[in-house]
């Protein structure tokens, strides 16, 4: 096995992607008693007007969805910023937030299972293997923590909203690309959110958001959404959701990191014992596969294998 250039380069951004999405833990406990659906619809709408500005300079078109591609669209709104931000914020009043990491964190080997079945190719037992050693990393890095039923049920619906961002873009990335899928995502969620404001209260007032939950909501609309969704659409076309589902056990890494720097403290042994072995994970699980020998198939037998000498082939 080896990795090219040319692959490090498909998947720097992805992981830089996922190095901002960890980043956003720390920045979210700013927003924890703001107005949640409010905020959120402000992100994404934020997020929206970003992405189409970036999409006219780049002179990227974004298409117009079609048919069954709004389902997926919507899928990718619904469940991958819709509910997953509702899992992360509730989960975390029933579980300390390690735990709802760690779900999160077993996302590649859902992605190393379904993503490739979803590309229609069987899934790589190599990649397989990578997966379960990138969680088992992950585990060791975040820890376990203290929860109920209810918390347990946050964290499942996390990490299948966390798998279903990306699963349900691979239908639409061929003919949307990473811009077209992001807008629409983005702007479908942002709608979804505000929908929500109006049926569950009044909606909050600009005045009861402080300025530090303000720069907050900018920081995720601009790094953790705009510019984070299109690197990590990037990476998933390039190199496919199995492959690209292993760098998410980037984000608990920096996520980690990110809150030692802010004054969490320095992680101990088994922290850095799960970073060494997220590493190898990520290592064994990125490396391009050398190609293998071609399938030799045997000719099939001819139908007029005994006509008589002279007689016309059969067509």
């Amino acid at each position: 096995m080896n990795t090219s250039p040319g692959s490090l380069r498909d998947l720097a951004p992805g992981t830089i992607g996922m190095v901002l999405v960890g980043s956003s833990v720390t920045v979210s406990r700013s927003l924890v008693h703001a107005p949640l659906f409010a905020t959120q619809a402000v992100r994404y709408a934020a997020a929206t007007l970003l992405l189409l500005a970036f999409a006219r300079v780049a002179r990227v078109p974004v298409l117009r969805p079609r048919g069954r591609e709004w389902l997926w669209l919507a899928g990718i709104a619904a469940t991958g910023l819709v509910l997953f931000n509702v899992a992360v914020v509730r989960g975390v009043a029933h579980a300390e937030p390690a735990v709802i990491a760690v779900a999160v964190a077993s996302v590649p080997v859902l992605l190393g299972l379904l993503g490739p079945l979803l590309e229609g190719r069987r899934p790589s037992r190599r990649i397989l293997v990578a997966a379960v050693v990138v969680v088992a990393g992950a585990v060791l890095v975040e820890g376990t923590g203290r929860t109920d039923a209810a918390g347990v049920a946050w964290a499942a619906l996390a990490l299948a909203c966390e798998a279903a961002f990306t699963l349900l873009a691979v239908p639409v990335l061929r003919r949307h690309g990473p811009w077209g899928v992001s807008v629409h995502a983005v702007w479908l969620g942002a709608v979804m959110l505000g929908v929500l404001t109006l049926l569950t209260g009044r909606p909050a007032s600009p005045a009861a958001v402080g300025p530090a939950q303000w720069a907050a909501v900018g920081y995720l609309a601009v790094m953790v959404t705009a510019v984070a969704f299109l690197l990590w659409y990037r990476t998933v076309a390039a190199v496919g959701a199995g492959r690209a589902g292993l760098l998410t056990g980037v984000a608990p890494l920096a996520a980690a990191a990110i809150g030692a720097l802010s004054g969490g403290g320095m992680p101990g042994l088994p922290v850095w014992t799960g970073l060494l072995v997220v590493v190898a994970g990520l290592a064994g699980g990125v490396r391009s596969p050398q190609p293998g020998p071609p399938v030799r198939k045997e000719p099939r037998p001819r139908k007029d294998t005994h006509r008589p000498t002279g007689a016309p082939a059969s067509p």
